[in-house]
């Protein structure tokens, strides 16, 4: 069953025999003894592709389903260790990932030696289920979900300029004066270009116009620092420039988001002891942390 779900997810017998380290004689043999046994076949098999068939379809479906009870039931005898062991899967943004999280996966590997990590940095939204993650970090708003989620710490969204550039074209003081101003847009914000800032007169909404988009937020930081415009990024990415000065924050007194940095996990009844630990030492680091976040 293990080896014909490896077949459907990666769509070929090749691609799954190298992700289950077999030869690709094994890998079809399995299935081929599967389908003799179940008196169905369960593949279409052309040259180019594969397919299910319906019974297939049926098959694979109950299949991922019962390999996921036996990876509870095995998690839950795990649980009653208190010896982490095993392969952690851990998902964590890409500059976030680089910056915080890099330094401490040897001091957690000291203290779990039997843990082996795969740590996968993106900042798109991971699928945990699906790929097979068994946790990730996360650095948002978190909406209603089936995932279970312990927060970290909390990160403060500053908006920042160079010195020289606010020299060249002037200071704002007020939100709406950014729709006048270069701006450097993050393409994953929620809100898009529309930036939300709370100040002494209530919330306020500024639709920006922005010279550069991207979706990475170490660009957003190097372009403010070449003067390119204004920046709107959290404190753990820009919190060293504001500290030595390459980067002036803007208006203090109109606040923008507040999000969480979350370890989020699927829903088990039973949580193993390798997330655990994992969950654990992130959050003893990041109460005994003196970054700004």
């Amino acid at each position: 069953m293990q080896t014909f779900i490896a077949v459907v997810d990666a769509g070929s017998f090749v691609k799954a025999a190298d992700a289950l380290d077999m030869s690709k004689a094994a890998v079809s043999r399995y299935v081929v003894d599967l389908e003799s046994r179940l008196g169905v076949r369960l593949l279409h098999r052309t040259t180019r592709r594969l397919s299910l068939t319906d019974e297939g379809r049926v098959f694979y479906g109950r299949s991922k389903d019962l390999m996921a009870e036996l990876q509870e039931a095995e998690d839950e005898v795990t649980a009653r260790s208190d010896a982490a062991s095993g392969l952690l899967r851990v998902n964590a943004p890409f500059t976030f990932g680089i910056l915080h999280l890099a330094p401490l996966w040897g001091v957690f590997k000291a203290q779990h030696p039997k843990v082996t990590l795969e740590v996968i940095l993106a900042d798109r939204l991971v699928d945990l289920v699906e790929e097979g993650f068994d946790m990730a970090i996360r650095i948002a708003t978190l909406e209603s979900s089936t995932l279970v989620s312990k927060r970290l710490a909390t990160t403060r969204m500053v908006l920042c300029a160079s010195p020289r550039y606010l020299q060249q074209h002037g200071t704002p003081t007020h939100p709406a004066e950014l729709a006048q101003h270069a701006v450097i847009s993050y393409s994953h914000w929620s809100t898009k270009d529309e930036w939300h800032f709370d100040g002494p007169d209530g919330p306020v909404r500024v639709k920006t116009n922005p010279c550069i988009h991207t979706n990475s937020g170490d660009t957003c930081r190097a372009a403010a620092l070449a003067d390119q415009g204004v920046i709107l990024q959290p404190g753990f990415l820009v919190g060293k420039d504001l500290s030595d000065g390459s980067l002036l924050e803007l208006m203090p007194q109109y606040r923008s988001i507040e999000i969480g940095i979350y370890a989020v996990y699927p829903t088990r009844k039973h949580v193993s002891a390798k997330v655990r630990a994992l969950i654990d030492f992130l959050a003893l680091h990041f109460v005994k942390s003196e970054t700004n976040w």
